[in-house]
Order: C-alpha cells, then sequence, then structure tokens
C-alpha cells in the first residue's frame, strides 16, 4: 500500500482525475490531501463531491486550507468575505449551481469534519502552511497559521541555501519531526512546477490554482506524479491568473 500526498487542486477537477489516473492510484493507496480544494477554476463544487466518494473506496485524510474555511464559512451563513471572493470564491459560488441545499449541507458537513494537521504513525506532519511554536503544532496558539503560515517554508529554504544538511542543526520547529508536507505556497513562484523538498520540508502546491500543475509525491519513496498544466486543461478560464 502506498499513501500519497496530494497538493492544492483549487477546484480543478479534470486535473484531480487526471493524477490519480497517472499515479495508478487503487483502493489500496491512502491519499493525504493538504488542503485548498476549492476556488479558482470551475469545478470546487464538483471536486467536493468527487472526494465525498472518493473517500468511501480509499483511506483519505483531507487536511483544511484556508481557502476551505473561507468556503466552509459561506456555506454555513451564505456570506463571503470579499476577500475570498476575490481569490477565486466567486467562481465556487457558481460551481454550486443546481446544488441542492441538501448537497450544501453534505459538504458543510465534510468541510467541518477537516482537520487542521495530521501526523502518521513515523511523526510526519501533514499541514496546510504551516505553524510558528517551535514546539510544535500541539503548542500554537493561534491556529490560523495552520492555514495562514508562510514563515515555516521561508525558513527552511533560506537554511537550505546555507547547506545545513544534519537534522541536529535544524532549527527547532522543523527538528520536532521526521518530515513535514504543505501547501499553500506555490512552487511556480521559485521558479519551479515540481514539489520542493528544503530539508525535511516538502511543499507540494505547485500551482494548480495559477499556471502549473497538480502534483503528488509517494511519501516512502519521494515518486513524483503530475496532471498537465492547469491552463491546458481548462483552456477556456483563466483560474486565479485573472487577479
Amino acid at each position: 500500500m502506498r499513501t500519497l500526498a496530494i497538493g492544492d487542486i483549487h477546484g480543478g477537477l479534470q486535473a484531480l482525475i487526471q493524477l490519480l489516473h497517472r499515479a495508478k492510484v487503487t483502493k489500496d493507496d491512502a491519499l493525504i490531501f493538504v488542503g485548498d480544494y476549492v476556488d479558482g477554476w470551475s469545478e470546487s463544487a464538483q471536486v467536493i463531491e468527487y472526494l465525498i466518494d472518493l473517500s468511501k473506496t480509499n483511506t483519505c485524510i483531507f487536511i483544511k486550507g484556508n481557502h476551505d474555511v473561507w468556503c466552509e464559512d459561506w456555506l454555513r451563513t451564505g456570506y463571503g468575505e470579499p476577500v475570498w471572493l476575490m481569490h477565486g470564491g466567486e467562481e465556487t459560488v457558481e460551481s454550486y449551481q443546481g446544488f441542492s441545499e441538501e448537497d450544501k449541507g453534505r459538504h458543510l458537513d465534510f468541510f467541518e469534519s477537516m482537520p487542521l494537521y495530521h501526523i502518521d504513525d513515523q511523526n510526519r506532519l501533514f499541514i496546510h502552511a504551516g505553524f510558528t511554536s517551535k514546539e510544535g503544532v500541539t503548542q500554537e496558539i493561534d491556529q490560523e497559521n495552520f492555514y495562514f503560515d508562510r514563515t515555516l517554508l521561508e525558513m527552511a529554504l533560506t537554511m537550505q541555501r546555507r547547506v545545513i544538511q544534519s537534522p541536529q542543526s535544524y532549527p527547532y520547529r522543523l527538528k520536532n519531526y521526521k518530515e513535514i508536507y504543505i501547501g499553500h505556497t506555490p512552487t511556480i513562484r521559485f521558479n519551479s512546477d515540481l514539489p520542493i523538498n528544503a530539508l525535511n520540508l516538502w511543499n507540494i502546491d505547485t500551482g494548480a490554482a495559477f499556471t502549473g500543475k497538480l502534483s503528488a509525491v509517494d511519501i516512502n519513496t519521494k515518486a513524483i506524479f503530475q496532471s498537465d498544466a492547469l491552463p491546458d486543461l481548462y483552456p477556456n478560464e483563466l483560474g486565479r491568473n485573472k487577479n
């Protein structure tokens, strides 16, 4: 059985289907998603429906991202935060046309059930963005850091450039875990359409919301699987490239 960590989907259902096909995922594979299932491409509601069905055949863990928090709030209250609507939320609202209130209620339950992080039996952490406490996620004061923080990635990249390779020399935050898998910050911002590994941290958001691809990493072998670039799968849409 494999365990695949999968990056930010942002409404790109076609990319998700293609990625799972290319990775030859079977019901024996476990899937850990690092969040941001919605906002960007036109099939956010359809992504959620697909993931709910996928969880019936596969062991799945769905980490909550910041876009999921915004969508959850909208499903609960009917009000969309302006910042959310500007960054893909409008496309998500449109994708729910034709979905019943019962359907929306099921999706709300799905969002509400998502954990903010997962630690597996080998002390590998899966989280959408990061954390700031040197003692690890259980000691984090502000849980919004779990889906908004970028300093964890910035720190790992900075230390990697200093060629510090010994785990004993890692910053305290990184030493809490064997490995850390995150999304949230597209690797295309660093001129890479592949997942980025810095020290013991893996960023697997390869920019599917924009011009990049959707990626998965086998956490044991480090094999990488990818979809086509999202603009090629949605040629008549802009995704979040319009912002």
